[in-house]
């Protein structure tokens, strides 16, 4: 698995999408305390995904330090013709995610927080499954993951140590 860490995040317009808000409390002497606790995808819709999660007392700065944590672990993800190269299954904690290459026009058939780290990244085109847990922070680990171990043609063939057309043949 060789995951592709972006250097520098001045030159990319990454766009971000609020993928779960979540309202915590804190039980004190004086009372409860409410808190937000915001996960977010960034993606500049041409290959590159990061997540973050941040947690504030308002939803809006809740909001901003995700998307400052997402910007600071951004990966570079294969897509070919709007699709993923070949199908990958990957799990993080209780959540497992299947994703499949599909034909042009089938469009992001995923559900929630999968369909919004596929869209970020700029996949067109996929077939998703998530099995298992729910839970939308274990999802989007578990399908940022899956992305990071897809592998190009390029990169097949340079560690097998043959040509990129032989890839294919074989």
């Amino acid at each position: 698995m060789a995951v592709q860490k972006v250097k520098s995040t001045n030159d990319l317009e990454l766009k971000d999408r609020l993928v779960a808000i979540n309202r915590v409390t804190k039980v004190t002497k004086g009372g409860r305390t409410f808190s937000f606790a915001a996960i977010v995808v960034v993606g500049n819709e041409d290959g590159i995904i990061g997540w973050g999660l941040g947690k504030a007392g308002e939803v809006t700065a809740a909001i901003a330090k995700g998307v400052e944590a997402a910007k600071k672990n951004l990966i570079k993800v294969p897509v070919y013709k709007g699709t993923i190269p070949h199908e990958q299954l990957a799990k993080f904690g209780g959540a497992q995610v299947f994703i499949k290459p599909a034909t042009h026009g089938t469009g992001v058939k995923a559900g929630g927080a999968m369909r919004a780290v596929l869209e970020s990244v700029g996949i067109t085109d996929v077939l998703a499954k998530s099995k298992g847990s729910s839970n939308p922070h274990n999802l989007v680990k578990a399908t940022i993951l899956a992305l990071s171990e897809l592998r190009d043609p390029a990169m097949v063939a340079q560690n097998r140590g043959i040509s990129v057309e032989k890839v294919f043949k074989g």
